[in-house]
């Protein structure tokens, strides 16, 4: 690893440091992919790493390049205490709004690492998110944390790339739409797709009335 990589992740972990100095030792990064897309799920990810756990290029997914995420989704997966996802689909989404879907996947990933871990992490760290059910765990919200906390950055890959493939997976029932380039994100081609096609079981009614 190279100096200048070595430096950033160590300015990416202080916050976490700081929390292992104060006596923490299982913290939970969370972070989401897909609240602003018009179509497909909102995905949770939340991941416990190793307090030495340092993977070369880990960084906000939204400033790593696609082929990259999936080098990074393996590492961090194999390499993370415990992790979780959780998937609120388009009808939530449209029932609930999406911050409260958001919320709800939060719930859903952060069970999934305390099911795998056998025992509650000591403290969830999230971007940004506030007033969420942590099944009584302690939580901060950070602004930005996907850019500036490491294990919330894990969380975003994890998100990131399990949004990515299922939007991949939707374009092949309806390539109309382009979602392999887009991922369901409202695009000047997906806006005409849908004025050209309408909606698709997938899109998000809520998000997209505007345009039908």
């Amino acid at each position: 690893m190279k100096d200048k990589e070595k430096e950033r992740l160590d300015n990416l972990k202080k916050y976490e440091q700081n929390l292992y100095n104060e006596g923490y030792n299982l913290i939970c990064g969370i972070d989401e992919a897909g609240r602003g897309p018009l179509a497909g799920p909102v995905v949770v990810g939340a991941v416990v790493m190793k307090p030495e756990s340092e993977i070369e290029w880990v960084n906000d997914s939204k400033k790593v390049t696609e082929k990259r995420r999936e080098i990074l989704y393996d590492k961090i997966t194999e390499e993370a205490l415990a992790w979780g996802v959780g998937i609120v689909s388009e009808k939530d989404i449209d029932e609930m709004n999406i911050l409260n879907a958001t919320k709800k996947g939060l719930h859903i990933a952060l069970g999934e690492v305390i099911e795998k871990l056998s025992k509650k992490p000591e403290i969830v760290i999230t971007d940004a998110l506030r007033e969420i059910d942590t099944y009584n765990i302690p939580y901060q919200s950070i602004i930005k944390g996907d850019a500036t906390c490491y294990s919330i950055s894990c969380a975003s890959i994890i998100a990131k790339v399990t949004r990515d493939r299922i939007m991949k997976e939707w374009d092949e029932v309806y390539p109309q739409y382009g979602f392999i380039q887009h991922k369901g994100y409202g695009t000047a081609k997906h806006i005409q797709a849908i004025k050209d096609y309408g909606i698709c079981p997938i899109h998000r009614k809520s998000f997209t009335k505007n345009f039908i």
